[in-house]
């Protein structure tokens, strides 16, 4: 339950707020605003500006509290980015659900972090100075990590390709495996495998995409639950980095004609 509810205009001021006890900060309020039976404050984040989407040479800035729908809309975003937002949640909730937000929220079966962290994408975190985390280095610690700070922006490059797979009880259900490659024109290739525990699972970061279906069968060797065995998801996710490598290589081959 909210008991208070605050509306900061500068950074410091939010985070002078967001320091006391059981007070907590606002984006698009999805989670905040769920019957629950504790009180706390929360911060409302909307007079900070944060909201804004920016294509700064080869990399795309996304502000925190920028929403799904915002992100979706743009006209910069690569299409598989664009297909884990729509699979991320409804049309409805993609209109106040933040980019932030949603990052700092989810769980393993979530294909947008999936696909950003596939990305390699980096957080802006505001304290007292200014600094930047890795999206891969942020998920595994969220809560300890963001302690009395604030992410600011999201930045992810442009100068990628990126496919993603998944299989799920129906087109639009939350995935049971999927699978995200994001391959630089360097060569450089980082697989992630989701679909169960508290965040997606890098499978590979290296300089080449050979491998990358044992890589998907190994990160899913334990990733057993309520929704599959390790023996299915393990199987599947090599199946699904096979498909994303082929469609990777299918776009060269376009391009290369065109």
């Amino acid at each position: 339950m909210i008991t208070a509810y605050h509306r900061p205009r500068t950074l410091k001021e939010a985070l002078s707020l967001l320091a006391r006890p059981n007070t907590y900060p606002l984006g698009g309020g999805t989670l905040l605003n769920r019957p629950s039976l504790e009180q706390f404050a929360v911060v409302d984040l909307q007079a900070l500006g944060l909201n804004k989407i920016h294509k700064n040479g080869n990399n795309l800035e996304i502000g925190a509290t920028a929403t799904l729908q915002a992100l979706l809309d743009s006209q910069h975003i690569p299409p598989a980015l664009q297909e884990t937002i729509r699979l991320e949640t409804t049309y409805n909730l993609r209109q106040v659900a933040t980019v932030a937000g949603t990052l700092v929220s989810a769980d393993g079966r979530s294909p947008f972090v999936t696909a950003m962290l596939a990305l390699d994408a980096s957080c802006t975190v505001f304290s007292n100075q200014y600094s930047v985390i890795i999206l891969g280095d942020l998920l595994p610690y969220r809560t300890e990590t963001l302690h009395g700070k604030l992410i600011t922006k999201i930045e992810i490059s442009l100068n990628v390709n990126l496919s993603y797979e998944s299989v799920a009880r129906t087109p639009a259900d939350r995935p049971i495996v999927c699978a995200a490659l994001a391959q630089w024109p360097a060569g450089r290739t980082r697989l992630v495998i989701g679909g169960w525990g508290k965040s997606p699972t890098l499978a590979l970061d290296g300089n080449e995409a050979s491998g990358v279906e044992a890589a998907a069968r190994n990160a899913a060797q334990d990733a057993a639950d309520e929704w599959g065995s390790a023996e299915y998801r393990s199987e599947v996710a090599g199946v699904l980095a096979k498909r994303c490598q082929d469609r990777l290589n299918e776009n060269k081959t376009s391009y290369l004609i065109r």
